[in-house]
């Protein structure tokens, strides 16, 4: 009989709860090596062998407005709430709709017309807010709905529905979803990359978390990548002290090596994702200075964009960051800028946000199109819903305050071969019920998908024994933007 050999608590653990639970976790380890196959599957080209329909667009910038701008004050022009200025909104148009608990307790519902001035532009005479003049260029590329609507009422739930499909946190986000079944054409960078640009709107802004642009239960590597502000512009991009190039390749092998051997002994798809993630980072080194170098980019590019379009972290940056992205090949960039909730003082707040965003849109799509990319790009523009009617708090003739409004909002789309000029979609004189064309979140990322070639209710992925999608079980493409 041999001696006993001394075992380490690590592997002491480590093989009673193989042997002991090996009956109970028979099933868990099918399950992993089944996703450890899935995942394995995955190559640069992503999980789907081929595309449902002919795709329309390559990349899709995603350009959130986080906070919900007044559709009122924008978009949807009501020249007739004027005369009916601090008169109570009607119980008919209300229609038993809940208000939040900012402004369900005020005793009154006084309607606020918007202040500012509305006109026609571009040949198809769309009616713009004068805080939007470069954008109001654009409205001949652009498709504008005004009746997308939610089912959240408060801004966490909503962001999150809007990006990842659901309400509840959890959930793979929309560029999550593409990277999964799309992967990315250029292996040097990330197939879904997230910006926060600084803002001037209101200052108490609301949390953005990473969980909106994270993989949920798909496997890690299809979360977004975060190009950040300052310091590296990827979180621990730099070698530390001591570390050049040529170790960290020599330790990344070795490393790749170990995790090679645990993965066939375990069977866990998050140990080969990890290596992935370890040799994309290794890539990135060499591939984000190159991105985020702007020196080279023409004078009369760089004005298209703005005078901040040269201080990293603002939404002009971010924006000239988004084109150079969709020149490598990134599919999805989500640009997430804050500062949009006016729950008072929005003609002192507003103005600010507007103009954080007004020229850059403009520069983006007009430079997208120059360089023949606007084609196979498309650019995306909302919040997470709208505000209303009603005034929240005081009203006065020059300023007032909205809350929150989730029964109609506008989000408009330009590129990828949409047809320019549209106006899809009415609401009622009061800007609060949709009279036509109503198109939910779940139809809005239906579409998106659509654009990219993918049928929303064939891309799935089994999850805790359902097959999951963006769209959970609703959704249809809009027909004015998918022709």
């Amino acid at each position: 009989m041999s001696p006993l050999q001394p075992i380490s608590r690590r592997s002491l653990l480590a093989t009673t709860s193989r042997t002991l639970g090996a009956a109970a976790l028979t099933k868990i380890i099918g399950y992993r090596q089944a996703a450890s196959e899935q995942a394995a599957s995955n190559s640069i080209r992503g999980q789907l062998a081929r595309r449902h329909y002919r795709p329309r667009s390559k990349s899709m910038i995603h350009l959130f407005m986080s906070g919900a701008p007044s559709q009122i004050d924008l978009w949807d022009y009501k020249p007739g709430l004027e005369k009916l200025y601090n008169t109570d909104l009607p119980d008919s148009v209300v229609r038993g709709q809940r208000f939040t608990t900012m402004t369900s307790g005020q005793a009154r519902f006084p309607v606020a017309p918007s202040i500012y001035r509305f006109q026609r532009h571009g040949q198809a005479g769309t009616y713009v807010s004068e805080l939007l003049p470069w954008t109001a260029k654009l409205v001949d590329k652009i498709a504008l709905i005004k009746t997308i609507h939610t089912d959240a009422i408060n801004h966490d739930p909503a962001i999150t529905f809007m990006v990842t499909g659901h309400e509840q946190p959890g959930r793979p986000s929309l560029g999550s979803w593409l990277s999964y079944g799309l992967g990315s054409p250029n292996r040097d960078l990330p197939a879904f990359v997230v910006m926060t640009p600084s803002w001037t709107g209101r200052p108490q802004a609301q949390a953005l978390f990473q969980r909106l642009w994270g993989a949920g239960f798909l496997p890690t590597r299809h979360q977004g990548v975060s190009l950040r502000s300052s310091g590296d512009p990827v979180l621990y991009l730099s070698n530390p002290p001591g570390v050049d190039r040529g170790i960290r390749r020599k330790m990344l092998d070795r490393l790749a090596r170990l995790n090679a051997e645990r993965q066939q002994l375990e069977g866990h798809p998050a140990i080969g994702a990890r290596t992935d993630q370890y040799e994309m980072a290794f890539r990135m080194q060499a591939s984000v200075p190159d991105l985020t170098d702007i020196r080279n980019e023409p004078e009369s590019v760089l004005a298209l964009y703005g005078p901040e379009v040269r201080k990293r972290g603002t939404f002009a940056h971010s924006c000239l960051m988004a084109r150079r992205m969709v020149e490598r090949g990134v599919p999805l960039i989500q640009l997430f800028i804050r500062g949009w909730d006016q729950h008072a003082n929005l003609t002192g707040d507003l103005p600010n946000a507007c103009r954080d965003i007004d020229q850059p849109c403009y520069g983006l799509v007009t430079d997208l199109e120059q360089r023949g990319l606007l084609d196979e790009t498309l650019v995306v523009w909302g919040g997470e819903f709208g505000r209303t009617a009603y005034c929240q708090g005081k009203l006065s003739r020059t300023n007032y305050g909205r809350d929150h409004h989730p029964r109609c909002f506008p989000m408009w789309f330009a590129g990828a071969g949409i047809e320019g000029g549209q106006v899809i979609g009415e609401t009622d004189d009061f800007s609060y019920n949709i009279v036509s064309d109503p198109y939910s979140v779940y139809d809005v990322n239906a579409t998106l998908l659509h654009m990219f070639g993918i049928d929303h209710e064939r891309l799935t992925f089994r999850y805790q024994g359902r097959d999951f999608r963006l769209t959970d079980v609703e959704g249809q493409t809009i027909p004015g933007l998918v022709g």
